[in-house]
């Protein structure tokens, strides 16, 4: 009987290490897997709750949660019980929520001044510090968070640097940080207190793209051993190689999110005509397909990754929402969800598992100036 017992309670953790390990492998997912969708709502200062179907893509509005003016960034706690949403309004504020993994709902926690008007958040493997950039006050913050969730005002550390730094993540081993700077084309590199929450400049502090490329968001790969930066102003993606040991960046490759004879042709970064607006960009779980939105086209621009070598192919770009400031994919890498800031609507594109291309299978409306997409899944 214990045999069984324990058989029974290891069938939702099966269910998972397939899932995580190889997104490729098909299965049965327990009747209990929930999807959830938050969806900042910047015009209408309000949070948007969707329950997301796992096999069909379909969206179901679950509610609708007050937030602030200009609510935009959000981010997730590590065990997915609590959810941040930076405000971008006066006075500047992150709010902190439950979710209930049952419903999805949110529940209100506290609200607590940040340093600035934070552009971007994130929070650390172990849930215990809040990192924030802001875009126009030039700082980098790290304030704590307790262990019932609650993000206190009083910062850690707040560190005054260069122009326009855009976003702020601590890699999956919790040891460094890295800062795109958009305004003086710089990443720069920090090592991270996990004990602490105290950042110190890695040796070297930066590493350097392109004259005017504007660096923005990134994302590492999966297996950890690759960063990738978009660059808003000049339409690449930098990839760079992680030593594992220091923190320190290589580059390996750059790349354009156009095709290339349109890049040559009709999109060339030095033409006085040209309005380049790369944004968000990420990474799907099993690391082999890799999607950056660009806001002057409205396109989704799809990448292959080799494992091997951290190198991107373009495989092409697909039409979505006007203005796709953010997007995310789900957790089981079946779908890009983007969130249309001029079009009030979110798509649902369905990635080909073999191809990493794009098909759009419907759109939903969401609110005013959606910008920002986080999505949890529970068991």
């Amino acid at each position: 009987m214990l045999r069984i017992f324990m058989a029974v309670l290891m069938i939702p953790i099966l269910f998972v290490v397939i899932n995580h390990l190889n997104s490729d492998i098909q299965f049965v997912y327990p009747n209990s897997y929930r999807l959830f969708l938050y969806i900042s709502n910047g015009g209408d200062g309000n949070i948007d709750v969707m329950k997301l179907n796992h096999e069909t893509g379909n969206l179901t509005m679950v509610e609708k949660v007050p937030a602030g003016p200009n609510v935009m960034h959000m981010a997730l706690s590590p065990d997915h019980r609590f959810l941040y949403a930076s405000v971008r309004s006066e006075p500047f504020s992150i709010i902190s929520y439950s979710i209930n993994s049952e419903t999805g709902k949110l529940t209100y926690l506290s609200k607590e001044l940040l340093p600035d008007n934070m552009a971007y958040i994130s929070v650390d493997q172990t849930g215990r510090f809040l990192l924030s950039v802001s875009y126009t006050g030039a700082k980098i913050a790290v304030n704590p968070i307790e262990s019932n969730g609650l993000v206190q005002a009083e910062p850690i550390q707040v560190i005054p640097t260069g122009p326009n730094p855009h976003s702020i993540l601590v890699d999956p081993s919790n040891r460094f940080v890295y800062v795109p700077h958009l305004g003086n084309d710089q990443v720069k590199q920090f090592l991270f207190n996990a004990s602490t929450g105290t950042l110190t400049p890695n040796d070297p502090d930066v590493v350097y793209t392109k004259d005017g490329s504007g660096p923005r968001h990134f994302v590492f790969s999966p297996n950890n051993n690759f960063l990738y930066v978009s660059n808003e102003l000049d339409g690449t993606v930098y990839s760079y190689e992680i030593n594992n040991k220091t923190g320190i960046l290589t580059e390996i490759q750059k790349i354009s999110v156009f095709p290339p004879h349109t890049m040559n042709n009709e999109l060339s970064s030095d033409s006085q005509d040209t309005t380049i607006k790369i944004a968000d960009i990420h990474i799907t779980p099993n690391g082999k397909w890799l999607y950056v939105s660009e806001r002057a086209t409205n396109t989704i621009t799809a990448f292959s990754v080799d494992d091997n070598t951290g190198n991107l192919t373009y495989i092409g770009s697909y039409d979505t929402e006007e203005i796709p400031r953010g997007f995310n994919i789900d957790p089981n890498g079946n779908f890009v969800i983007v969130a249309g800031q001029k079009s009030d609507h979110v798509a649902v594109h369905a990635i080909n598992p073999e191809t990493g291309e794009l098909k759009l299978l419907d759109r939903f409306e969401s609110g005013n100036e959606p910008n920002w997409i986080e999505i949890v899944e529970f068991y």
